[in-house]
């Protein structure tokens, strides 16, 4: 089987053999850091801890926020689910595209998002879901992680057109 993250949502697509294996809220590096790690996790919302300890030398971990000012998301931290589908055993996440090739199943639609360009640490892209939920009573600004959308640039090795630097780069997850 194949697993993987659908950013911005709490349940699985309801294509047959995917389940819910956990929904939690996205984290990463704060983007102003220059160390930490450089992907986004989906933290559980039940942690568990072995020792009780603070370490004398540690890596922050924040909480994601959508970063879209002209949405009613904007500001408010990211769900996340991890899914795992038992009848196919590869993913791939496509950029540019809002559909899978023909014999591969399409998970979820949405959005290429990752830190700002101009902050300090680089981050993996992720597709999240065009339906984006968010985090219930998480509305405050607090400037952890964040996502934002991904554009096009124009005569930087990328031909405009087909690339069009007014319109935001969408993507879609696929299995097979």
């Amino acid at each position: 089987g194949a697993l993987y993250t659908r950013w911005g949502r709490t349940t699985c697509p309801s294509t047959p053999g995917t389940e819910l294996v956990y929904s939690g809220l996205a984290g990463g590096s704060h983007g102003s850091h220059s160390g930490g790690g450089a992907n986004y996790l989906c933290l559980p919302t039940t942690p568990q801890y072995l020792v009780s300890e603070i370490p004398t030398a540690y890596s922050y971990l924040y909480g994601v926020e959508y970063r879209f000012p002209r949405f009613t998301t904007h500001d408010h931290n990211v769900p996340c689910a991890v899914c795992y589908t038992s009848q196919r055993a590869s993913k791939l996440m496509i950029p540019t595209k809002i559909t899978c090739p023909s014999s591969w199943t399409e998970e979820y639609e949405g959005y290429l998002m990752a830190d700002r360009y101009d902050h300090k640490r680089n981050v993996v892209y992720e597709c999240v879901d065009k339906n984006a939920e968010t985090v219930p009573g998480s509305s405050a600004n607090t400037d952890g992680a964040l996502f934002y959308h991904v554009i096009a640039t124009c005569g930087t090795g990328l031909p405009c057109p087909p690339y069009v630097i007014t319109k935001t780069i969408t993507c879609v997850v696929c299995t097979k």
